[in-house]
């Protein structure tokens, strides 16, 4: 159980070190890199599994549900628990509520549970996202825009890829390669661009940075646990919904913290110690479901 759990975790954490200690050594920008990820590579991952013969929508929607009680269950645990030890909700609520589903998760889950965690993982991929750019920047800044959400490349290619799944039509084979290759692009550039984020982040509030760093992944597992055992889940869909609860703060959260001036610093160190403790919540959610 062990080696497999090593097996797991050990090529995620290669790659963050190694790309850790480069962005250390030789600081890099990764903004073009990250913007044709999210604009190019990523949206063609999730439009290769929604618009596969192995997605069905139908047996994806209790997970969809899941996934969407876990991120605002989380929420709905950590700000309490933020008025409890005197910090801003705000600051705590967001990354508590927006788990690494994308850098980490996603190649955790596929390395996990193999292909047939594809259609479940994007799915919570979407979810998580959705809730982000909606929810989550009412949190943060008070105000929302539906526009916001039509900007996303991640739901266009999410809508076309369940379009097509939904229509029964037939996709010339070398084009899906064509969308193949680019989505085989996203999964090591999210990891490494994982490194080089945590690489330059700074880390000035020690105190709410450990509370983020417990809290989201304990609230996680907690709300994921009570969603598959009254949920109706298949068992897994249960174990992908359990393992993405454990997941630290996604490095998205600093970014939106900054652009609405949501003390970034605390929310940096959250996202700095939450994806380092990582190393201990993951083998434990891990242990806890193989």
């Amino acid at each position: 159980m062990l080696m497999r759990i090593v097996g797991i975790v050990f090529p995620i954490l290669a790659i963050v070190l190694v790309a850790y200690f480069y962005g250390r050594r030789h600081p890099v920008d990764m903004g073009v890199a990250n913007r044709l990820n999210m604009e190019f590579f990523l949206p063609a991952l999730i439009f290769m599994a929604l618009a596969g013969k192995s997605f069905n929508l139908v047996d994806n929607l209790p997970c969809a549900i899941g996934s969407a009680i876990m991120v605002i269950g989380s929420g709905l645990l950590a700000w309490p628990l933020a008025r409890l030890f005197g910090y801003d909700p705000r600051t705590l609520v967001f990354p508590s509520m927006v788990h690494n589903v994308g850098n980490m998760g996603l190649p955790l889950l596929l390395l996990t549970f193999g292909d047939q965690a594809l259609g479940p993982a994007v799915v919570i991929l979407l979810v998580v996202n959705f809730i982000q750019f909606s929810l989550g920047i009412w949190v943060l800044s008070g105000r929302f825009s539906i526009a916001m959400l039509w900007r996303e490349p991640l739901l266009a290619a999410a809508l076309l890829g369940v379009g097509v799944s939904l229509s029964g039509i037939t996709i010339w084979p070398p084009l899906m390669v064509a969308v193949k290759l680019l989505g085989d692009i996203s999964i090591g550039l999210m990891i490494f661009s994982l490194g080089i984020r945590l690489s330059t982040a700074r880390l000035n509030a020690w105190g709410i940075g450990i509370a983020g760093a417990v809290i989201t992944p304990l609230a996680g597992m907690t709300v994921a646990w009570l969603v598959g055992e009254f949920g109706g889940l298949s068992p897994l869909d249960r174990d992908i919904l359990f393992v993405a609860g454990a997941l630290p703060p996604a490095v998205s959260c600093f970014i939106l913290a900054e652009r609405y001036r949501q003390e970034p610093d605390k929310v940096a160190s959250i996202v700095l110690i939450g994806n380092a403790s990582a190393i201990f919540f993951i083998p434990l959610a891990l242990a806890l479901r193989l």
